[in-house]
């Protein structure tokens, strides 16, 4: 067997060559394969080795990589900035144990913008626009004070700046833009998101925004007669504590909410975990009404609202790792299967019903599923004394669906 030399990944900035020292060129000089970016190739033109660009897909430089690895080749990965920060460095150490990498990083474009700014960044949040849904990164800005951001040539400055200020951050909010980083072109530009929204910038750019009223997490437990609702059609306040409990949703994740109503279980599980992302559907219109007035009253621009009825409705939403289902609108059975189908593994599947046949039927499909009743019963003033009013009882049942799957 060849001896295996491991793969030396080396950092740039935009400088490229010439912001490395003499030992590490030389290495590079003495590569077999050289990998990277067309952008990091260009800075090598002298260097005589088989060379393969890194594009949309990073697979086939990996399986090149692991070839010239077995084989015993010394193959170089260029890259920008610190591999392992958005990098390929993900990548590498998806397919090569830790001993197989040496990785020499530069400063991150992160690192630079706060340097260009004289900003301190030990309090800040580093996020990445590149290939990544937006909706996250909207999320993650809005309950942090001070955040870093790479964008790319779909997700802009100005589009994330719309999108925050859609989202209800103050458009008077600091932000700055900072271009070139490392080379002779360098340029920050100072402004506010309003600024940003008609602007246009280099590509390569890092957007740097300071939130003076971040989004905390707000535990759950409103009111009944907090939302806005009719016939008090509403998951109560009880069952609705239990349910997000059940549900157990974490940052990152994505919760179905399928017959939101008037979107109180959507609207405290946004507001309990702002990083999550949450899909309410509901098919009634004067419902849908309500749902906007209750997220007027109790903002989460984490929900995202949907008229229409499942299952149809949640055809083209991220897969989730949460549902629930307050209202099945005749459709039990489809969304059962909705659920087993769509979830992730690792997925929790919560039902409130009321009706006895309801209960049979969802246990008839969902055998391992738990299920618990409960009864409700609040304390009411009566003259001088207290009566206990009952509440309808619930059916909770939870399906949690395997890892495996």
């Amino acid at each position: 067997m060849s001896r295996r030399t491991p793969i030396l990944v080396v950092g740039l900035t935009d400088a490229g060559a010439d912001g490395l020292p003499a030992n590490l060129l030389q290495r590079i000089a003495r590569a077999d394969l050289l990998v990277g970016g067309k952008r990091h190739l260009a800075a090598f033109p002298e260097v005589v080795a088989e060379r393969l660009v890194v594009e949309a897909s990073v697979e086939p430089a990996l399986a090149r990589l692991q070839r010239a690895w077995e084989a015993g080749q010394t193959a170089v990965v260029l890259a920008s900035g610190d591999p392992l920060w958005y990098g390929i460095g993900t990548s590498l150490r998806r397919v090569f144990p830790p001993a197989a990498l040496e990785i020499v990083p530069a400063p991150t474009s992160a690192q630079l913008a706060f340097a260009a700014l004289a900003e301190p960044w030990h309090d800040a949040v580093l996020l990445s626009a590149h290939g990544r849904p937006l909706a996250a990164i909207i999320s993650a800005v809005l309950t942090a004070s001070k955040v870093a951001i790479l964008t790319d040539r779909q997700q802009t400055p100005a589009i994330i700046a719309q999108t925050l200020i859609a989202a209800g951050m103050e458009p008077t909010s600091r932000c700055a833009v900072c271009e070139q980083l490392g080379g002779p072109r360098q340029r920050t530009v100072r402004a506010t998101l309003a600024d940003l929204v008609t602007a246009a910038f280099d590509p390569l750019n890092v957007l740097v925004v300071w939130n003076n009223h971040p989004v905390r997490p707000i535990p759950p437990g409103l009111p009944d007669e907090a939302f806005s609702t009719e016939a008090g059609q509403i998951t109560k306040r009880e069952v609705r504590l239990l349910s997000l409990a059940e549900l157990a949703l974490q940052p990152g994740e994505v919760l179905w909410d399928i017959g939101a109503g008037s979107g109180a279980v959507a609207i405290e599980a946004a507001r309990a975990c702002p990083l999550a992302q949450v899909y309410a559907v509901e098919r009634r219109a004067e419902f849908i009404e309500h749902i906007h007035v209750n997220l007027h009253r109790f903002p989460a621009p984490n929900v995202r609202v949907i008229h229409g009825e499942a299952p149809a409705a949640c055809a083209d939403w991220p897969d989730p790792d949460a549902i629930f289902v307050g209202g099945s609108g005749g459709h039990l059975r489809e969304l059962i299967m909705l659920a087993q189908q769509r979830l992730r593994p690792g997925g929790r599947l919560v039902l409130n019903l009321v009706t006895a046949g309801h209960l049979a039927e969802t246990l008839a499909l969902l055998p391992p599923a738990r299920m618990v009743q409960v009864q409700v019963n609040r304390g009411t003033p009566i003259q001088s004394d207290l009566r206990f009013a009952a509440l309808n009882p619930v059916f909770i049942v939870v399906w949690l669906k395997a890892q495996s799957e």
